[in-house]
């Protein structure tokens, strides 16, 4: 079993975890500490438990936002009327989007190097 030392509002905690899992356990730790110094700004000094708790809460509240989002069905999108768009129109809307898309690819591309030479 690993352990990882994670730091929320500058106090150290001594956190156990299963081998290879240090490096989420350090991120949600990063999280953690980001919720509880916007916390201390806003609020002030306050106990630890307090403020570890009221962490606690904005999280939950974040996630069941989240739930609440995904159980949502998508909205249908807008029908347009038939016709409302001539074979033209539909031709140089789809050689338009075919240019963006291929400029993005390239983009992606020249970022995709540009990381592999780092």
């Amino acid at each position: 079993m690993a352990q990882v030392i994670i730091t929320i509002n500058y106090r150290e905690y001594a956190i156990s975890c299963d081998n290879g899992q240090e490096v989420q356990i350090m991120k949600l730790g990063r999280m953690l500490d980001e919720k509880a110094k916007a916390l201390t700004a806003a609020l002030g000094h306050i106990n630890e438990n307090q403020l570890l708790a009221m962490v606690g809460l904005l999280i939950a509240d974040e996630l069941s936002e989240l739930k609440k989002a995904a159980a949502q069905p998508a909205a249908a999108p807008a029908q347009l009327p038939a016709g409302a768009f001539s074979a033209e129109d539909m031709a140089s809307f789809d050689a338009e989007l075919a240019k963006s898309i291929n400029s993005l690819n390239e983009a992606i591309k020249s970022v995709a190097s540009e990381l592999k030479s780092v």
